[in-house]
């Protein structure tokens, strides 16, 4: 946490946030969350004066785009963003704080302290680390069902750590792969080349409407996350799988099982989605 639609909903409340404002200062009070530059007094000085164009997404990172600068931040497990007046009590977990010249402030706090910041020049970001490795956008266009397909062809690994796998399909983390697994029909151990056509049409179907209907619902609040808004995400609401260990599947009725597979763990029904030798 966050995945995907949880990144999204931040992306789009922080547009409507910050679009538009320029930095008058930054105040790093945590300076491990800073990795690129090196030195933090350069990231304020490099940042001083820039306005927001606009943020957007790629994966689980977030792309502050400024007037020829991107700020990539990704938030790990518990990082969020929050606009704030100045008068506002200060969080003792708000480790960097983006001040504006209309004298609000933009606070990224992080009880976990596991969250990135790197600087980059303008077109720069997508060509080097974190960001310059990364796969496909599982909500683009140009992820077709003869795409995934061919992604998958040949590939013995299990299907759940493929997904998983953020150097071929973004975004997707724990909670919608077993979610997309389940709606697709498909055990969470299957050899991901061993899947038929129509097996990978109807999980690349699956990965769609799920992350859209969850992006729709503001994300999944299955733990601390909330959008830059201070709201929770409802899709959590309708999860049909994932977190539901001895309820039973809405579809059979059998047990919901849980298990560890590629290390997380995996709830699936075992008679919806059944292993195939």
């Amino acid at each position: 946490m966050p995945e995907l639609p949880e990144v999204e909903t931040v992306k789009r409340t922080l547009n409507a946030l910050v679009q538009g404002k320029t930095l008058s200062d930054v105040t790093v009070r945590l300076p491990r969350i800073i990795r690129r530059p090196d030195d933090i007094e350069a990231f304020r000085l490099m940042l001083k004066g820039h306005t927001i164009q606009a943020v957007e997404r790629r994966g689980k990172f977030l792309r502050f785009l400024l007037d020829g600068l991107v700020l990539v931040s990704h938030l790990r497990m518990e990082g969020r963003y929050g606009m704030y007046r100045p008068e506002d009590p200060l969080n003792k977990h708000s480790h960097v704080i983006f001040h504006f010249t209309d004298g609000t402030e933009l606070r990224y706090t992080d009880v976990r302290q596991f969250g990135t910041m790197d600087l980059f020049a303008e077109g720069e970001d997508l060509e080097l680390p974190p960001l310059n490795k990364l796969g496909l956008e599982p909500l683009d266009p140009a992820f077709t069902p003869e795409r995934f397909r061919t992604l998958l062809a040949g590939k013995p690994t299990k299907i759940k750590p493929l997904l998983l796998n953020q150097a071929y399909v973004v975004g997707i983390g724990n909670i919608y792969v077993d979610e997309s697994l389940h709606r697709a029909g498909i055990h969470p151990e299957t050899s991901a080349g061993a899947l038929t056509a129509e097996q990978a049409e109807r999980l690349h179907r699956a990965i769609v409407d799920t992350l859209s209907e969850a992006v729709e619902a503001g994300g999944s609040s299955v733990k601390s996350y909330v959008n830059g808004q201070g709201e929770s995400g409802t899709f959590q609401q309708k999860l049909l799988i994932y977190g539901r260990k001895d309820g039973v599947c809405y579809t059979c009725g059998s047990p919901v099982e849980k298990s560890r597979v590629g290390g997380r763990g995996t709830h699936f029904c075992p008679n919806c989605q059944r292993l195939t030798p």
